[in-house]
């Protein structure tokens, strides 16, 4: 096996944690979880203010958290309440965990969750 990746789409979360901040926090302490060596941690954020061309149900923030293995990236849809988030590493990691772990932290459900194993 060359590597797995969760894909979780979670629903009905708190969307006041969809900001830097927290977000931050949010990938420290996963990575943690699940023992990956975090790196570069990059954001854009969308708001109808600066793009225009944006339907208002795309407002929200993506991330991109570089780990040594791969990365983690997630987009967050503040008017929905929703997150659409991905795990990818060559790294063994515990999917269950990490579930489980994303929807708690963002007070959720997970409404479609993937596991593809990469060979």
């Amino acid at each position: 096996m060359y590597g797995k990746e969760l894909i979780l789409d979670i629903h009905d979360c708190d969307n006041s944690l969809f900001n830097r901040r927290d977000l931050t926090v949010f990938f420290k302490r996963l990575c943690d979880l699940i023992d990956m060596e975090r790196e570069e941690l990059h954001f854009w954020d969308y708001d109808n203010e600066e793009k225009e061309f944006l339907p208002p149900h795309l407002k929200g923030t993506s991330a991109v958290q570089f780990i040594r293995t791969s990365n983690i990236v997630i987009h967050t849809l503040d008017d929905l309440n929703k997150v659409f988030l991905n795990i990818f590493s060559c790294k063994p990691f515990d999917d269950e965990v990490a579930s489980d772990f994303c929807e708690k932290w963002l007070k959720g459900k997970v409404n479609n969750r993937t596991v593809v194993i990469r060979e």
